[in-house]
């Protein structure tokens, strides 16, 4: 496993008015589908022996990518840098149908780790597709998570990137139009921006569920409450996580006189402590909660010691691994092959 920057890190223990505290949100942290596709690359390493090629960052987590990497995972941008006829996982955000087809003709061995809940709105964007609709899709320009959606229906698709965006939207058949979106997004960004689309094409249609994650949703929730007492919120995540770098804006956005992303404790900066007696600590749902220990080991040392736990929601749902890591080297049912509730 890869050390952990900042395990020495130092934050000086000056003096503050009122009493030091850290509000830590939970949820936070790894997610059911982040955890699935984790596992799933280490399961095939088990199964398969190294190398195992994994397109694209199997989560936006550079710890996790790190970590994976020493165990013999390799991580390429597209299929054609994979060996023929070798072993390859697909990220939890989910490929194209050209990246499915694209791997089958160099007869690779895929695996795909696609979170169940971005394969939902790939199964939205097929079906309405096929019935003629014209798809707005909701989402971050260069998204992996978006292009994978869109390839399902290039045609149909219009990518939506904003509620400013929104107003400058054009559609074929105002009567015949539906939005969907990334599952990461800001719940209330994505909600104005639907409500700038609906005010110009009255009869846009919802999607037959919510298409933000739950997880991203809780996250966010969890933020919010915090926020509202925090001098400083510190979100442990990467800059390539959507929901990681969402979590800042909510924070700022619901109270947070301040709000800073962070992969590491030792990119905590001094400065960002003056005065401050209230820390809010959350992270990204591609987070392994080794991460935050360690920042909250960090602003102990720095007299953060009191903390307390805000909870908004419990979350206890995992997924079932790919079909093919379903069974351990003895071909026995795995452990983790069926999803379901966690066990207390």
């Amino acid at each position: 496993m890869p050390r952990i920057p900042g395990a020495s890190s130092k934050l000086k223990d000056n003096p503050v008015a009122g009493h030091k505290r850290v509000l830590l949100a939970a949820p936070r942290g790894y997610c059911a589908g982040v955890d699935r596709a984790v596992v799933a690359v280490e399961k095939a390493l088990a199964l398969y022996g190294a190398p195992v090629y994994v397109r694209k960052q199997i989560v936006h987590n550079v710890h996790v990518v790190a970590e994976l990497e020493q165990r013999g995972a390799i991580f390429v941008n597209e299929v054609d840098e994979v060996p023929h006829g070798a072993h390859v996982v697909f990220s939890a955000h989910g490929v194209s149908p050209a990246v499915v087809n694209a791997a089958a003709e160099r007869q690779l061995h895929a695996i795909d780790a696609t979170c169940p809940l971005v394969t939902k709105v790939h199964r939205e964007a097929v079906r309405f597709a096929r019935d003629d609709f014209e798809i707005l899709l909701i989402g971050h320009d260069g998204h992996e998570e978006v292009e994978g959606t869109a390839g399902e229906a290039p045609e149909h698709v219009t990518l939506v990137t904003s509620p400013e965006h929104a107003d400058a939207i054009e559609v074929r058949d105002p009567d015949k139009v539906v939005w969907l979106s990334q599952t990461t997004l800001s719940v209330d960004e994505t909600m104005e921006t639907v409500r700038r689309l609906r005010e110009r094409f009255p009869k846009l249609q919802d999607p037959p569920s919510d298409d933000i994650c739950y997880a991203t949703q809780n996250r966010q929730v969890a933020i919010k409450k915090v926020a509202a007492d925090a001098d400083l919120v510190i979100v442990v995540g990467s800059a390539n996580s959507s929901n990681s770098v969402r979590l800042v804006e909510v924070a700022l956005e619901n109270g947070a006189k301040a709000a800073h992303r962070i992969d590491y404790a030792n990119e905590m900066k001094q400065e960002w402590f003056d005065g401050v007696a209230t820390v809010g600590v959350t992270s990204g749902a591609s987070v392994p909660e080794v991460l935050v220990q360690e920042v909250l080991d960090t602003l102990g040392g720095a007299g953060y010691r009191d903390v307390e736990r805000i909870t908004t929601a419990e979350e206890d749902l995992m997924f079932s691994l790919p079909k093919e890591l379903r069974r351990d080297l003895d071909g026995g049912v795995d452990a983790r092959a069926r999803g379901g509730r966690k066990r207390a």
